[in-house]
């Protein structure tokens, strides 16, 4: 039988195989699955879908949105604390021991010096938000680092990197709290940066159990075969990946932080220029039978701010964490 025009198998296969080397030879312009997005952009894109379907959930939470009004409204006293009270909330105003609405012009109340309670207040809370917040932002910052690092890379660099966070989780942290305070000259800057210092070891161990569990993942895969450098690969990639605990831990270190800063404003190592919430908890405590109002109305401002930041975070929890966010 002739075969005319048609070619031959083995013609056929050569013909095959040289189309598959082809586009090969021409450059990758010809590839058509060059052209699809890469891992960056898959991970963007999912992260656009999901954080509607997030705050949607953050909104729909009854506890978290009344944390959320708790803190806001503290937060807006603390701007406007020196349009309210312009003075300094250390200066003596009015009569020592002035009860809450004995005088409408200081409706909480004096202190033992004849200090304003409310603008003391109002202006504690900048004190203490702006700790909360920057010792925070250090601790997240330290941990990140230490945390990407060692759970990235593995081997000698991650166990360099345990032995040094369990260094710090090894020592008390109010107690090394107290000691870099006490070495340093009491300030608002010394204890922000002495409450960063003992903060970070928690989200290092945080973001570090997250890489080990991304780094072997497909979008890290193809970021790789891509040719991205580390350093793009660790922020870029598996960072975002990881960031829904690490903005629910940041809440909790937010509020503990306010507590610590409070614990040494009681125990006299706070900024003696600046007023905080410790600090008033702390003048007061020995008037506590005969004047309990010193004493409770920044404990309960403490309160509210601490179980604002923890309701936050509770719903964040329910929003970010996949295993919930997927049920909604």
């Amino acid at each position: 039988m002739d075969d005319g025009p048609w070619p031959h198998p083995s013609q056929g296969a050569a013909r095959s195989a040289a189309t598959v080397l082809q586009p090969q030879a021409a450059g990758v312009g010809d590839w058509t699955n060059v052209h699809t997005p890469d891992a960056r952009s898959a991970s963007a894109a999912t992260a656009m879908i999901a954080a509607p379907r997030a705050l949607r959930t953050f909104l729909r939470s009854p506890t978290a949105m009344a944390g959320f009004v708790i803190l806001l409204s503290m937060v807006v006293a603390a701007i406007l604390a020196p349009v309210l009270y312009p003075g300094d909330p250390l200066s003596m105003v009015a009569r020592p021991l002035l009860w809450p609405g004995q005088n409408s012009a200081f409706p909480l109340g004096t202190d033992s010096l004849g200090r304003d309670i409310a603008a003391g207040l109002l202006h504690g809370a900048r004190v203490s938000l702006l700790v909360g917040a920057a010792a925070t932002l250090i601790g997240l910052t330290l941990g990140i680092l230490v945390g990407s690092i060692a759970g990235y890379h593995g081997g000698w660099i991650d166990d360099v990197m345990v032995r040094l966070i369990e260094l710090f989780q090894t020592i008390p942290s109010f107690i090394l709290l107290i000691v870099l305070v006490s070495i340093a000259q009491p300030s608002i800057p010394t204890v922000i940066w002495a409450i960063g210092l003992i903060t970070w070891p928690t989200i290092a161990r945080l973001v570090r159990a997250e890489f080990r569990s991304l780094r072997e993942k497909e979008f890290v895969l193809a970021a790789r075969s891509l040719g991205y450098g580390h350093a793009r690969i660790i922020f870029r990639e598996i960072l975002p990946n990881a960031l829904p605990p690490i903005i629910v831990t940041s809440s909790v270190m937010v509020a503990s932080a306010i507590l610590m800063e409070s614990a040494l404003s009681f125990l006299g190592l706070g900024d003696p220029n600046a007023v905080s919430w410790g600090s008033m908890i702390g003048a007061g405590r020995e008037l506590l039978r005969t004047a309990w109002y010193l004493t409770a109305l920044p404990g309960l401002v403490i309160v509210l701010a601490v179980l604002s930041l923890n309701l936050i975070g509770d719903g964040l929890n329910d929003a970010l964490n996949p295993r919930f966010s997927g049920d909604r």
